[in-house]
């Protein structure tokens, strides 16, 4: 195929989409890319592409550059209850099992990842909510992320157009859907407040995290987003929702992507019309994601390796009864040490690292490792007790209260979260994910005030700061990268 631009620029141009946006383009695909990157420049006032390409390509990555790249690079072509099969196996298998087993503490978790215009995390809630009676009763949460926050804010909107339900149930626009003018319905409020829009890199972004809220999660929807990765990359996202899920939590991929070489460590677990892969079991190994170099305040945890693929029967007796393995199926790690935890609380060792609390007692470096790998697992109440245990013998330490605040939240203790947050600033004025997750629960509460002088200081703390800078207690995000995220959810709420 003949291309306007020089292949040299178009190879380097996909290569440097495919670093910052993860969005692989190989040679078969420049064709697309030469055409989309022509209307991005045109959007932006550029008469010449190459003058775009060398302004995006050679300055700082904005979030005004992603917004540009992202619209006209992805594909936002979604609706509601896409590959109906899906949301069957959703109803009629995975939820009642996931309620039957959460009676006692009433929690559930999904991730919509790559979420688009936000159709997917929408139906999400609506089988939430057709599924369990008393749902106010619950701490449901349905996060939805994405990485253009042009698509996030109109997903947040809630409006959408007939196309949006072509191939839903009639009940659903019966039931979930308002009127709103000519061709313009709105998702009823009930579903709305259900859905946490928020800005999600997947190829930088650290997950799981407490701070961006991709911890503990039962089912991960991450659908028509892999095929559009290198296979290098798609390893590297799918290890990360790997590490975000619970033990016999699901990952969910469209039918197109159940192939993908990245799924192995997967079981496959099968449904009427539909396969999805659950995670059973601890990986073997674990790697490290701090950057080479970087200067670190504190250690964080981060992905590791999986382990042979499994196939499950929906039919077998024993899979369907244990969703989750069992502890005492594991093998116990040695006693680890202080330069050995750091690996070992990767997100996909929780299970194992949790199990070591049965030694001698440890550091408080060591324990808040512990506490977190809890939190992973989602036993936020075993979480809170062994911090409770930690600070009171380290009552100084302001990591171990804003961990303690963390759980708070998780555990909707708003008040008492607040306090915790207070007494991590009061041991380190400079502790800035004190002051961001105190100005997210201000936001919660409706104290719009209180929440930007929380912003205010994160900003003002982190101009301070060199860009690829760890941030204390923040499980391996730099302060460049941190900033970016503030920058990127401003944007979410209220886009240029």
């Amino acid at each position: 195929m003949t291309h306007a631009l020089p292949e040299q620029k178009l190879l380097q141009l996909s290569e440097f989409v495919a670093e910052h946006l993860a969005l692989h383009f190989p040679r078969d695909r420049w064709g697309d890319l030469e055409r989309n990157i022509t209307a991005a420049a045109a959007e932006s006032g550029y008469s010449e592409v190459e003058h775009f390409m060398q302004r995006i390509m050679f300055s700082p990555m904005t979030h005004e550059h992603v917004d540009i790249l992202t619209t006209h690079l992805t594909v936002n072509e979604t609706y509601f209850w896409r590959e109906p099969e899906t949301f069957e196996a959703l109803e009629q298998s995975v939820l009642p099992r996931l309620i039957q087993s959460r009676q006692e503490r009433k929690r559930i978790r999904i991730w919509s990842a790559g979420c688009s215009t936000g159709e997917e995390p929408y139906s999400i809630a609506i089988a939430l909510q057709r599924a369990i009676p008393k749902i106010k009763d619950w701490s449901i949460t349905v996060l939805a992320t994405d990485i253009n926050p042009r698509i996030l804010h109109r997903a947040a909107a809630g409006l959408f157009g007939p196309w949006s339900f072509r191939n839903s149930p009639p009940w659903l626009k019966a039931q979930y859907v308002l009127p709103k003018e000519k061709d313009v319905f709105e998702i009823i409020p009930e579903i709305k407040r259900m859905v946490q829009f928020e800005y999600l890199n997947l190829a930088d972004d650290v997950f799981p995290s407490s701070l961006n809220d991709t911890d503990a999660m039962d089912i991960i929807f991450c659908r028509n987003v892999l095929m559009y990765f290198s296979e290098k990359r798609s390893s590297q996202v799918v290890r990360g929702l790997s590490n975000s899920l619970t033990h016999g939590g699901y990952l969910v991929v469209s039918a197109s992507e159940l192939s993908l070489p990245c799924l192995s460590d997967f079981a496959a677990a099968n449904f009427p019309g539909m396969v999805l892969f659950q995670k059973t079991s601890e990986p073997p190994n674990v790697q490290q994601q701090i950057p080479a170099g970087a200067p670190v305040r504190t250690p964080g945890g981060h992905p590791g390796q999986s382990r042979p693929v499994h196939t499950i029967e929906e039919t077998e007796p024993r899979r369907r009864e244990n969703e989750i393995l069992s502890e005492a199926e594991l093998p116990l790690p040695m006693k680890p040490t202080v330069d050995t935890i750091p690996a070992l609380h990767a997100p996909g060792h929780d299970a194992q690292v949790t199990r070591m609390l049965q030694h001698d007692a440890h550091t408080s470096e060591e324990q808040m490792f512990f506490i977190r790998a809890y939190a992973n697992e989602g036993k936020i109440d075993r979480a809170l007790q062994s911090c409770e245990k930690a600070l009171a013998a380290d009552k100084l330490n302001p990591g171990l209260h804003y961990l303690y605040a963390t759980m708070l939240q998780e555990n909707n203790q708003l008040e008492e979260a607040i306090t915790s947050l207070k007494r991590a600033i009061f041991l380190d004025s400079n502790f800035v994910l004190s002051y961001y997750s105190l100005g997210k629960i201000y936001e919660r509460l409706g104290n719009a005030s209180s929440a930007k002088k929380c912003t205010d200081n994160v900003l003002t703390i982190l101009s301070t700061c060199s860009q690829n800078e760890i941030l204390f207690a923040s499980e391996g995000l730099t302060a460049g990268r941190f900033k970016e995220m503030i920058i990127g959810a401003d944007q979410t709420r209220d886009p240029a």
